[in-house]
């Protein structure tokens, strides 16, 4: 009987005990933040992560007058941003921006210092940024299909001009390569303009472009898109049809920005979060940037963790079944 009630008073004091964490975990959320955000940007100033994200800032601080600053730690391929957060105190209080280099570095670097899912937490994605098949004006093909039909009668023949490898305008045609089994051969140049002159020049046949890069070529007549990367079209050139639904299930690609905290960050802060930053969505300071392809989202933080789970997994598949060649940088 002693035993008995001893076990008794154990387990009412360890579900007090749970209760009182609770209730200080929610009054710790009811008053966060009562103290300045940092968002660590792991590129330089300047960015595009930088320039995305000061609207979002903006509309926080005006819409709840709470103060989100972003700090700049670049280099080493993002790892040295992402694992000064992954390391930081889960208070909410220092928050990180990721592209999708966070599901790609584990198949980069053999001994990265963190882990991307066990050692961050998801809040929410906020965009995606679209990129154009282009070719140069004069190619045979008009469509992804004619490409693909091209490539497929002619191996190795066509030059597919990229920005280095691993980077935002190779992994897309390796992507699509694989998936439809053709063959092209790949020109990685030190910087994205040298590709574009090539482009334009005729000297490589076919690469990626982000819209604001390619779209100045193509009204001018110098460059054609063929199709858009995103399994969706996007809203400010709604008759580009995508890559998918030209003839390549499965085909997906997009340059995205997420928010991340620190794992172990309770919960009700991610939600609290997550709220600030789907709710400036909705800003029409925010909504102004849903140009050249960008596409906002405001996701929940399940959804980011889905993604970079379904990035990675495509990624050390791709990277293992291809031997592709990835460059740390």
């Amino acid at each position: 009987m002693q035993i008995l009630k001893g076990l008794s008073v154990l387990c009412a004091a360890m579900m007090s005990g749970g209760i009182a964490q609770g209730v200080l975990a929610q009054g710790a959320a009811d008053d966060y933040p009562n103290r300045p955000v940092t968002i660590t940007i792991p590129f330089d100033a300047g960015s595009s992560h930088d320039t995305l994200l000061r609207p979002y800032v903006q509309s926080i601080l005006e819409n709840t007058g709470k103060q989100f600053v972003l700090v700049f730690r670049p280099g080493a391929g993002t790892t040295i941003g992402m694992a000064y957060v992954a390391k930081a105190p889960a208070d909410g209080y220092t928050l990180l921006s990721v592209s999708p280099a966070i599901s790609i570095t584990p198949s980069v670097y053999a001994d990265l210092p963190y882990d991307p899912v066990r050692d961050l937490a998801p809040i929410t994605l906020l965009s995606k940024q679209a990129f154009l098949l282009v070719v140069h004006p004069s190619a045979p093909y008009k469509t992804v299909s004619e490409y693909i039909a091209y490539a497929r009668a002619h191996p190795d023949e066509l030059n597919w001009g990229t920005s280095g490898a691993g980077s935002a305008t190779h992994l897309p045609g390796e992507f699509l390569h694989f998936l439809t089994k053709t063959r092209v051969t790949y020109i990685h140049y030190k910087t994205g303009s040298q590709r574009l002159v090539d482009l334009l020049a005729g000297r490589v046949q076919v690469s990626m472009a982000s819209f604001s890069n390619a779209m100045p070529h193509i009204k001018a007549g110098k460059m054609r898109a063929i199709g858009v990367t995103t399994n969706k079209r996007v809203p400010d050139w709604a008759d580009m049809p995508t890559i998918e639904e030209q003839g390549v299930p499965g085909y997906d690609f997009s340059s995205w920005l997420g928010i991340l905290a620190p794992a172990r960050t309770p919960p009700t802060i991610i939600s609290k979060l997550n709220g600030y930053f789907v709710n400036a969505n909705k800003d029409p300071n925010v909504k102004k940037f849903e140009i050249e392809g960008n596409i906002l989202v405001g996701s929940t933080p399940d959804q980011l963790r889905q993604l970079i789970g379904t990035e990675m997994d495509r990624w050390r598949r791709l990277i293992k079944e291809t031997g592709m060649k990835m460059e740390a940088q």
